[in-house]
């Protein structure tokens, strides 16, 4: 009895005829679905002339959108499919590089479906050009992003930033800056205190803050602060905190109590995802009875140390190890140090921003030891040399200030001054 396995030959090979008819067929089968594969593709595809009228468009993007070939093809341009954000993006960023470079790759747009949906798609287009090097026609593919969670973030992002006019958003961020830049300084009696903030960029809000005021019982209170993040979100958690901060100073002034309100209250605005935090120092002041100076007590929530600069030119930091960030977890722990400043003396508080600011060409940043050395040479000095002498400082690293600043200086005065 003689076993046939398919078409295969007894040695397990093809028979010569079918080995023959299988490149034609495979031939004929591409041949045959050149079309097909350009109006059934995966993806969609759009050719335009070079003023973006539309000249050519596969089935597939027509049905993603639910229009006909003929209400498209002469009559309408590509940025007519596209959300008004992307309509924005499209003239300001994508047309314009893409008529610089030829081409553009992976670009988040949406688009705008008959029924009113919209489409996130990523685009690559090219510029096809005459043997003579003349721009003749742009093709566009279009893959559909709808379910790429990777670009989810980044589609928001673009369409956010696009629907917005730029000029507004440069007024909301002006607004914003100046409702968060501290108060003037109240004076202290038998104290100088100083203070300044650098915004590191016009378009962004910071979240750096500080205050000095007064407690009942003629004590003061102090902070300083750095808020995660920038913009908008940033600015309602600085918000919160220096309100928060004040009426707990207010209500019970121990500093890790205050600390504790403040971390109870961000606390209760956490989202899954992003949970508001910051890092702060809480200070109290109480006027030392008898002999000029105060006795200082400071809370630290993960803030960069205080730095003390003594009267006798010496300088070091004071640090309260072991303090959280404030707003991370339910039971943050909170550390103090105590000191007491007299004459001649200055307490100098500031946000990380001055420490990670990069200096020269490798882009290495300023540093702890580099602060420290400075301090110690404008030691002994007072808060408005102080602050005068850091400012300066500031400007020095030019763009390598990438970051907000603030600062907040307190000294005592000699009797020589």
């Amino acid at each position: 009895m003689t076993v046939r396995r398919g078409s295969e030959g007894t040695d397990g090979s093809w028979p010569s005829q079918d080995r023959d008819q299988a490149p034609r067929a495979l031939s004929a089968l591409l041949e045959d679905s050149v079309e097909d594969l350009y109006e059934n593709a995966p993806c969609g595809y759009l050719s335009t002339l070079m003023d973006g009228r539309i000249a050519k468009v596969n089935g597939t993007l027509l049905r993603w959108l639910g229009h006909r070939r003929e209400d498209l093809v002469g009559h309408r341009h590509f940025s007519d499919l596209l959300t008004v954000g992307g309509r924005l993006y499209h003239e300001t960023h994508f047309a314009p590089l893409l008529r610089m470079q030829g081409e553009i790759n992976g670009v988040a747009l949406e688009l705008k479906a008959a029924d009113g949906t919209r489409l996130p798609v990523l685009a690559t287009s090219t510029v096809k050009r005459s043997e003579g090097g003349e721009p003749l026609l742009i093709r566009t593919t279009l893959l559909d992003a709808r379910d790429r969670r990777a670009y989810e973030r980044e589609l928001l992002r673009a369409r956010q930033e696009a629907e917005h006019d730029r000029e507004r958003l440069q007024r909301l961020a002006t607004t914003l800056q100046r409702t968060l830049i501290p108060p003037a300084i109240e004076p202290v009696p038998g104290m100088e205190a100083a203070a300044h903030y650098h915004f590191a960029s016009s378009d962004e809000v910071g979240g750096d803050f500080y205050d000095l005021f007064p407690l009942a019982g003629g004590g003061w209170g102090f902070f300083i602060g750095d808020v995660r993040g920038k913009g908008a979100d940033a600015a309602v958690v600085t918000s919160l905190a220096r309100y928060t901060l004040r009426a707990a100073a207010v209500s019970d002034p121990v500093p890790v109590r205050v600390l504790a309100n403040l971390n109870t209250a961000l606390n209760q605005q956490a989202q899954e995802d992003e949970p508001p935090f910051c890092t702060v120092i809480f200070g109290l002041l109480t006027p030392e009875e008898n002999d000029p100076g105060f006795h200082v007590v400071l809370a630290g929530g993960g803030h960069p140390p205080a730095m003390l600069l003594r009267a006798d030119g010496s300088a070091d930091y004071l640090p309260t190890p072991g303090g959280q960030l404030v707003g991370v977890v339910p039971d943050a722990q909170f550390t103090t140090a105590t000191l007491d400043l007299r004459p001649g003396d200055t307490l100098l508080l500031y946000t990380d921003g001055l420490t990670e600011a990069r200096t020269g060409d490798a882009g290495e940043r300023y540093g702890d030891e580099a602060l420290l050395d400075f301090a110690r040479s404008l030691a002994p000095t007072s808060a408005p040399g102080t602050v005068g002498a850091v400012t300066a400082l500031l400007d020095s690293f030019g763009e390598g200030l990438d970051d907000d600043t603030a600062l907040l200086a307190m000294s005592v005065p000699t009797g020589e001054r």
